[in-house]
């Protein structure tokens, strides 16, 4: 199976690795980033894979993303996967909450998601798979909050949580499958270095997760793994 994928944050990380395993299966790749000329991995992965161009892109930068989505108006995407973020400051509590360092959590993890699919909706609809991946992250998840703190994040994960499943359900009637992603504790510049999971494997579970999606999965979340984490 292959097709055409659209990725964001691709300039490290999760991003990164999901464009080198999708182009290596044949996958015509469309990899963003903010600073394509500072992304030397991806403009190395770009060289040894003709199916894999890079677009600079900001996904809070709303004109930018508009001018994108023109520029590729022609293009049907299977595939778009909404992987950029930001974390924010760590190690806030509350009582020193940065009210600016939270708004631009929440537009980078939240608003700047939707925003994404909006953008690219046409594109999706003319595509044959037709399956959007959030990542989100099981901190967003209220079930499984136990430790408190993390307000920033966790806050950003659940509301964008509550995106996938409006998105779900307006997109049900055009065959669009929608679904919000847990990648795991993975080894990366954000998860850190007693992270559990290689970005490899978290990767590998995560293209199967959305490979095998349809529309009996749209408006859930799952685990790389495939297996359903609680709202």
């Amino acid at each position: 199976m292959s097709g055409t994928i659209l990725i964001t944050g691709c300039n490290r990380g999760i991003g990164l690795e999901m464009a080198r395993q999708f182009a290596k299966d044949g996958w015509k790749v469309i990899a963003t980033c903010r600073n394509p000329s500072a992304a030397w991995e991806l403009s190395e992965l770009a060289e040894a894979h003709n199916n894999l161009e890079i677009h600079p892109l900001d996904v809070t930068d709303y004109g930018q993303l508009a001018d994108l989505a023109h520029s590729l108006k022609d293009c049907p995407v299977d595939v778009l996967v909404s992987n950029a973020g930001y974390y924010g400051p760590k190690g806030v509590a509350l009582g020193s909450l940065d009210v600016e360092e939270w708004r631009k959590v929440l537009e980078a993890n939240t608003i700047a998601p939707c925003k994404l699919v909006e953008a690219f909706l046409p594109n999706l609809a003319a595509g044959s798979q037709k399956v959007i991946g959030v990542l989100s992250s099981k901190v967003g998840s209220i079930e499984d909050n136990t430790s408190g703190g993390g307000y920033l994040y966790r806050s950003s994960k659940t509301a964008v949580n509550q995106v996938v499943k409006s998105l779900a359900i307006d997109l049900a009637d055009q065959g669009i499958t929608v679904l919000a992603l847990h990648p795991g504790w993975v080894k990366t510049d954000m998860g850190g270095p007693n992270a559990l999971i290689s970005v490899q494997d978290s990767v590998k579970g995560l293209r199967q997760v959305l490979l095998e999606a349809d529309e009996r999965n749209s408006g859930r979340f799952y685990n790389y793994d495939g297996s359903p984490i609680p709202w």
